[in-house]
């Protein structure tokens, strides 16, 4: 048999995939169709085991043959990149290898074989994998890259298909695959590639190639890919690897579950920045709504039931589907006070907030202050005392009955605290036409309107131990999370606070004296700017007490929780959440729920990029943060990798990147860095004081992190959608909270760029 006979190049292989082993052979079967791979060769174990004196020779002439060297020399087996057996980093592969160390390098490629963590993976895999013949060795020209990487043609986080995911270092890639290195990381869908992180390494027309190999493999397999590729000096493209993608998610739809517009950012949602779980969803959403329309009869003597539901386990809702027929009997049912209340609340508080203060919203705020916070605390200061007594029923009741007040509470946060952004915004549309041009250039002009509502004196207390970083009750509380922030001031530093009302204070006088010599505009401007900024304080004095009985919602799922670990129904407390509310009132034995798969579930659904919005907006309303969006993108001439969002506290900086998942990742916020999260509530209020600036996946003006970001004099975008993916931790990034961008700072590379 001639040399070529004996180790045959790459692409003109004959033996069957058993022997060649996975790897190898499918990088024959693509070099067989035109796919650029790096020259090479395969030896199986027989022929190393029985190759005799010529083994050497045949091993020099294949490798004189296939390039100049070094040479990479890497594992193949039968049973390896499989669908249901990848062995990922179980063999060994060696690197450079010059040729006269090349038997040398098989000979210890093949005995890799027999390792104690190879016989240990083996023992969890099927029958047909572990009885795979021994492996062979794939020999090819090292590829000297100046960028490498991996791409996989499904996402494998949401499993979308239809995106494809680029990952790259400069040079090896090795320390990707081992898990060293994050990289830069791509998302193309179709022509479109988006940076994720940067990191200066290829450019969009490069991620864009890549994604194209991926996809090319793909179309030849079959089934989603995950591929290992490099660029050399000439900016070659070269497949090293190519397997099926394993453990992949099904893929979700996001269709919106009914007419009009649908918003993960209003109402409850800006409280849920997670999926629901199972019991929060099948039960304290339906009584806290249920409240919710309690408050609403109480004061408007109409039920209109707002439109919510659940996609892929994120809560979305819509206002309800308008038509006469829902009028007529709003007018009916209210007897004339619903559309009276209506104009005030909800139109009048836009265009005359100091008359809708008069007629409706004065009236509410000393209701909330005399009435409703103070039966709220009743009730949660009873139910501290009774929860350690209580049946099962009883718990069931307390957790009943503070949800409704919790609901009702509701109702009255998003009618009262929630016209602070409605008079915000008739403060913008009065600045912008009376002020903005007499002030610019100004200090007062350059910071605009905010600069109104920063340095405003909020009375609540310091962080509470109630607050929050989710309504759902999976969520530990701020003091079960952090107690040691329990007496920690949530407020801006003395220092601070004392700057921030001082440009306030020189923000009011120098906007009255351009408007000395009109007194009626002037007249306007005081009566908009004290509503505005009373409603602004109070939206977060509202806020800050609505989780108030949280911590006892918290106990008493835990009490119920062991009593069903009692019963065994369940194994852990905690594993009550991912119950149905039939489950966990009425317990069977003979019932275990399926409690693993539904928290698998949940936790996959955490990883999806949730839309802000689903479905069509009405014509007349349209989608605001579309808008919003939009105007950033139309207004300013973007850099590669910019992420846009909504402006919400005005204001530049530039800082490294902290993205923060909950309250397990507060200790590690440092001063001066960029705080990034999908939402933000009470509960991470004390982090505002350290970060130079906030990032949020959802929110709108009227978010919290929005608020509170002005209270603080620091640069805010909200509803960017993906920020805490496409962003990673260390990573510096300048927020222009003004123009609601956030631009990645390329850092100079000392290496020649990848062309």
């Amino acid at each position: 048999m001639g040399i070529k006979e004996m180790f045959p190049p790459l692409g003109e292989i004959e033996e069957e995939r058993l022997l060649l082993g996975s790897k190898a052979a499918t990088l024959n079967a693509l070099a067989a169709k035109g796919f650029h791979i790096p020259p090479g060769f395969v030896v199986t174990a027989e022929a190393f085991e029985r190759g005799g004196p010529g083994l050497t020779e045949a091993l020099n002439e294949a490798a004189d043959r296939t390039g100049h060297g070094p040479f990479a020399v890497r594992s193949s087996a039968a049973a390896e990149d499989l669908p249901g057996a990848s062995y990922a980093g179980l063999y060994e592969t060696f690197l450079n290898v010059t040729r006269d160390d090349l038997h040398d390098g098989i000979r210890r490629c093949l005995a890799s074989a027999a390792q104690d963590r190879v016989a240990a993976y083996q023992s969890t895999l099927s029958t047909a994998a572990q009885s795979a013949p021994a492996m062979a060795v794939l020999i090819q020209q090292m590829v000297q890259p100046l960028a490498a990487g991996v791409a996989f043609t499904a996402n494998p986080l949401t499993g979308n298909r239809h995106e494809t995911i680029v990952t790259a270092v400069p040079g090896i890639g090795e320390t990707l695959v081992a898990g060293d290195d994050i990289g830069e990381e791509w998302t193309v869908r179709g022509e479109d590639a988006v940076c994720n992180r940067s990191a200066d390494t290829l450019n969009a027309a490069q991620a864009l190639e890549v994604a194209g190999l991926a996809r090319s493999v793909e179309l030849q397999a079959g089934a989603p890919q995950d591929i290992e590729w490099a660029i050399d000096a000439a900016g070659v493209l070269f497949l090293l690897q190519a397997r099926p993608m394993t453990a992949l998610p099904e893929a979700v739809d996001w269709v919106a579950p009914g007419k009009g517009l649908w918003s993960r950012n209003f109402r409850l949602g800006e409280w849920l920045p997670d999926p629901m779980t199972p019991l929060f969803e099948d039960w304290l959403l339906p009584r806290i709504e249920s409240g919710f329309l309690d408050g609403m009869q109480a004061d408007a003597h109409v039920r209109v039931p707002f439109r919510y539901a659940s996609v892929n386990g994120w809560y979305y809702n819509a206002p309800p589907v308008p038509s006469l027929r829902v009028l007529a009997g709003v007018i009916l049912e209210s007897r004339g006070r619903a559309p009276w209340f209506l104009f005030n609340a909800l139109f009048r508080v836009s265009h005359n907030p100091a008359a809708a203060h008069r007629a409706v919203l004065g009236d509410l705020e000393l209701e909330w202050r005399n009435e409703l916070l103070p039966a709220y605390r009743r009730l949660v200061r009873k139910a501290e005392q009774d929860i350690d007594s209580a049946t099962r029923n009883g718990l069931i009741e307390l957790v009943d009955t503070i949800c409704k007040q919790a609901g009702v509470y509701l109702w009255s946060l998003a009618i009262v605290g929630g016209s602070a952004w409605k008079m915000e915004s008739a403060l913008a549309r009065f600045w912008q036409k009376h002020l903005s041009g007499p002030l610019h250039g100004t200090a007062p002009g350059e910071t605009g309107y905010q600069a109104l509502l920063r340095g405003l004196s909020v009375t609540t207390p310091g962080h509470a131990p109630h607050a929050v970083y989710s309504l759902d009750w999976y969520h530990p509380t701020a003091g079960e999370a952090t107690p040691e922030n329990h007496g920690q001031d949530a407020r801006p530093a003395p220092g601070m606070a004392e700057a921030l009302s001082a440009q306030r204070i020189d923000a009011e006088a120098t906007a009255r004296k351009a408007l000395m010599d009109q007194p009626r505009v002037l007249a306007q401007f005081n009566s908009l700017l004290g509503v505005a900024q009373h409603y602004a304080v109070l939206r977060e004095e509202q806020a800050h007490d609505l989780s108030l009985g949280w911590p006892v919602l918290r106990r008493c799922a835990r009490r119920l929780g062991e009593q069903l670990v009692a019963a065994q129904v369940i194994d852990d407390p905690a594993d009550i959440h991912f119950l149905t509310l039939e489950e966990a009132s009425s317990p069977s034995p003979r019932h275990r729920p399926p409690v693993v798969s539904r928290r698998r579930t949940w936790q996959q659904q955490r990883r999806l990029d949730a839309p802000l919005t689903l479905g069509e907006p009405a014509r007349i309303v349209g989608d605001p943060i579309a808008r919003a969006v939009e105007a950033a993108r139309t207004s300013h001439d973007l850099p590669e990798g910019a992420i846009v969002g909504h402006p919400a506290s005005t204001g530049r900086v530039t800082g490294p990147v902290r993205v923060m998942h909950g309250p397990e990742d507060f200790d590690s916020f440092l001063e001066g860095e960029v705080l990034v999260a999908k939402a933000t509530a009470p509960a991470w209020t004390p982090l505002f004081a350290r970060a130079a600036a906030i990032i949020t996946d959802g929110g709108t003006l009227a978010a919290h992190a929005s608020l509170v970001a002005r209270e603080f004099g620091i640069p805010a975008v909200v509803g960017t959608g993906d920020a805490t993916r496409r962003l990673r931790t260390g990573q510096r990034v300048t927020v222009d909270g003004g123009a609601g961008i956030v631009v990645p700072v390329q850092i100079p590379s000392s290496r020649p760029p990848v062309t």
